[in-house]
């Protein structure tokens, strides 16, 4: 259904829920169709979505025996990249928060 979704069992160190998370996130903006920036109408009830999801999966994990083998791809929260990416983004938030506390001018 989604090639973004990577599978969570028998990675080690064992999935975190941040993982867990960032792949119920996936799932629900997959089959809803609605991304990050909709409205609090639309916002709401898919973040209670994303949030039962996650606990089901972390159940779901939890109750499956172990792998034989380790699954063939990292997520992307483990992959170097995004984590720059991430990095990256949050620096620049950063560096925008203190613009607007120094009161400096700047674009948005």
């Amino acid at each position: 259904m989604c090639r973004n979704i990577t599978t969570l069992r028998g990675l080690e160190p064992p999935a975190t829920d941040e993982e867990i998370r960032a792949a119920a996130e996936q799932f629900v903006r997959k089959v809803t169709g609605v991304q990050r920036s909709a409205g609090a109408a639309a916002r709401e009830p898919c973040e209670q979505a994303t949030a039962e999801i996650a606990d089901i999966v972390t159940r779901l994990l939890g109750e499956l025996p172990e792998r034989r083998q380790p699954p063939k791809t990292v997520p992307p929260l483990r992959r170097e990249e995004v984590q720059a990416r991430i990095a990256a983004r949050q620096a620049a938030r950063e560096e925008h928060e203190r613009m607007h506390e120094l009161g400096i001018a700047h674009s948005h």
